[in-house]
């Protein structure tokens, strides 16, 4: 939005901004045909140049039809209207019609990602397979579209003040003055646009549909470069190009008791206000909206009422691509961005799930022992593949929120009421979960709750630190090593059994942990871990940890009965525990939940809740019967293959009869 002068000069001001729209519109396809070129695709074909010199049809194409197509969703009056599941259900139309998604969020915070804030602050941790720790919407976004992203697909403030500060410091702008406009503006555009391009779901050529979510809302200062930016955006890549979706609020007063749409209008004046128009209402409310309502938002909006979608309150979170079908948002988007021949959405199998979820009666009990337990979304991933094992294996999931600190025999003394009700909650599970988590508080009342699972046989599944407290336990307990315990929480423990890694770092906290996929090999083949990943060989998880498991104390722990099931490359990390005696108790040091997917859950978390429910024997008799082409490279006639046979300098070989993108291999399970 620039500045116009006062008075008679008005004029030029606008046939200035006719000549900048030429030279921008020209720099745009230019832009645009270079960035294709250096990816290596054809700036007039849809196509790999290879593979359509190999087939010999390079079909000329408008640059138009050659542009990706973007979808911007915004939110205004609150946040924590659901921005992010409504980005994530959009996507997940714009599939169902046989489009190739990709998703971007922004977050407006000086902090470079997610990784140095606190779950109290922000939520949740997500973690994605190069390591990069980002936003938990961006968990929604992958669940939703089953993708993989990539640390780009988060931007923030600080990425892009970092990027042009580390431009400016090479001298790059040729000693202009860096201002907001145009280079952080200009940054963020480029960065859009050059993500976009990234294929996700493992195809080859760029996607067809970005959803961008802007995270905050709208005016608040900290988004008003990026709000500028999307508007200088949305003309760079012409009408035709890009479709903004608002969500707003549509609330009730109980004094009144009738919908209004105050809230919205305002949302949306303050919205054009900064130069942009939405072309699709997405109104959070708790009832469906009446018709009255939905005229007078688009008489007061200017949005057609065939654009006015309603987000109501639903039983699952499911529902909401479906409400979105059935109001047709996805004609509405179609026709903004000028798609032409897409499908109808095929939403049967979501159709299915989102149905299945609401008729479960027979219900199953985890009880969530934690740090942050007053905040659910700090563990929004766990829950979540809670929940797809779940109705995978027919049950209603109930999570009992059990404060480890209240565990512990501290709390007896201080505060005996919240010290009875949490051993009365963990008591009356059928399973018990510890997440991952940081710090020395509470710890005690994890290990006290992997001690009390070990010693009554309920299946226990511990994450991370989870895995790390119950071989703490397990050294006090079993070996009688009374001092056993984590140089995370005792520096100067005369039995470390949990040490710091050696390639971390004490004095930065941001990703200096150990982050993003890596491979655990199986070192015995007939262990639960193993059957739930279908009998296979090797996985990959995603991690994010800064100790481990000491490695000179294994053949002690082993000795005395703690099987160490999983372990890194070298041999000399651990990566999965199991007690082999009992029903179900199973440690992982990466994070399972980051890879579940409602139609393919966790193998542990299934493994938990299908023996906190009896139906762990045929799960497993069921998983056995699976052929895994990942099984082969660390077993021959029985023996396992020596883990340096699969390495040379020091660096991974791709085994000869692993899949590409292999199902196991990537941490994912078999449908149940």
């Amino acid at each position: 939005m620039g500045l116009r002068a006062p008075g008679r000069a008005r004029p030029y001001a606008a046939a200035a901004e006719v000549v900048l729209a030429a030279v921008v519109a020209a720099s745009v396809i230019r832009r645009r045909r270079d960035l294709r070129e250096r990816r290596g695709w054809n700036p007039i074909c849809s196509k790999p140049q290879s593979t359509v010199l190999a087939k010999e049809r390079a079909e000329p194409r408008t640059e138009l039809e050659a542009a990706m197509k973007y979808v911007l969703v915004t939110g205004g009056v609150v946040s924590g209207l659901g921005k992010g599941v409504t980005a994530s259900s959009i996507g997940v139309l714009l599939k169902a019609c046989g489009l190739r998604v990709t998703t971007i969020k922004i977050d407006p915070y000086l902090n470079t990602d997610a990784g140095t804030m606190s779950p109290f602050e922000h939520g949740e941790v997500f973690v994605l397979d190069d390591g990069g720790e980002v936003d938990l919407d961006l968990g929604n976004y992958e669940r939703f579209l089953d993708i993989k992203l990539t640390r780009d697909n988060n931007i923030t403030t600080g990425k892009i003040y970092q990027s042009v500060l580390n431009k400016e410091r090479r001298g790059d702008y040729l000693g202009k003055t860096v201002q907001v406009v145009p280079h952080i503006t200009d940054e963020i555009q480029d960065w859009i646009e050059r993500v976009a391009m990234n294929p996700v779901d493992g195809k080859e050529g760029p996607p067809d549909v970005c959803v961008i979510e802007l995270g905050g809302t709208i005016g608040d200062i900290e988004s008003m470069p990026f709000i500028e930016a999307l508007g200088q955006f949305s003309y760079r890549v012409g009408p035709g190009n890009f479709c903004l979706v608002h969500v707003s609020l549509v609330p009730v007063l109980n004094v009144v008791g009738e919908q209004k749409t105050k809230p919205t209008q305002h949302s949306v004046r303050g919205l054009r206000g900064l130069g942009l128009q939405p072309d699709i209402l997405a109104c959070r409310s708790t009832e469906p909206l009446e018709e009255n309502v939905k005229a007078k938002l688009s008489q007061f909006c200017h949005v057609p009422i065939s654009s006015i979608v309603n987000l109501h309150d639903v039983t699952n979170i499911w529902h909401i691509p479906l409400l979105l079908r059935d109001q047709r948002a996805h004609e509405a988007i179609v026709k903004v961005l000028d798609l032409q021949h897409v499908g109808k959405p095929k939403l049967a199998e979501w159709t299915e799930r989102a149905s299945k979820f609401d008729k479960l009666k027979a219900t199953v009990k985890i009880a969530m022992v934690g740090k942050y337990t007053g905040l659910s979304d700090s563990y929004l991933s766990v829950l979540k593949a809670l929940l797809h094992a779940s109705v995978a294996m027919e049950r209603k999931l109930v999570v009992e929120w059990v404060p480890s600190f209240d565990l512990e025999d501290s709390a007896a003394k201080e505060t005996p009421e919240a010290h009875k009700r949490a051993w009365k909650l963990l008591k009356g599970a059928d399973g018990i979960l510890v997440p991952g988590g940081f710090g020395d508080r509470g710890v005690e009342g994890k290990i006290l709750a992997a001690k009390y699972a070990r010693e009554n046989n309920v299946p226990y599944l511990g994450i991370c630190l989870g895995m790390q407290i119950a071989v703490i336990d397990f050294a006090r307990s079993i070996m009688k090593l009374r001092g056993a315990n984590s140089t995370e929480f005792d520096p100067d423990t005369t039995t470390p059994c949990v040490i710091f890694m050696p390639e971390g770092s004490k004095t930065h906290m941001g990703a200096t942990m150990r982050l993003g996929s890596r491979r655990t090999y199986f070192h015995v083949t007939k262990c639960k871990s193993a059957k739930l990943y279908g009998n296979a060989g090797f996985i990959d998880e995603r991690h994010r940890h800064r100790y481990e498991v000491n490695p000179e104390m294994v053949p002690e722990f082993e000795k005395a009965g703690l099987s160490f099931v999983g372990k890194d490359e070298s041999g000399r990390r651990m990566e999965i525990i199991e007690l082999p005696s009992h029903k179900f108790f199973i440690g992982a040091q990466f994070h399972p939940e980051f890879k579940s997917r409602p139609g393919k859950p966790s193998p542990l978390f299934l493994g938990l809740i299908a023996a906190a429910s009896g139906q762990l024997d045929n799960l497993l008799q069921r998983s056995s019967h699976i052929v895994n082409m990942n099984s082969t490279p660390r077993c021959l006639n029985g023996t396992i293959v020596p883990t340096k046979a699969l390495y040379s300098k020091g660096h991974a070989k791709k085994p000869l009869d692993s899949l590409v993108n292999g199902y196991f291999a990537n941490g994912n399970v078999i449908h149940t």
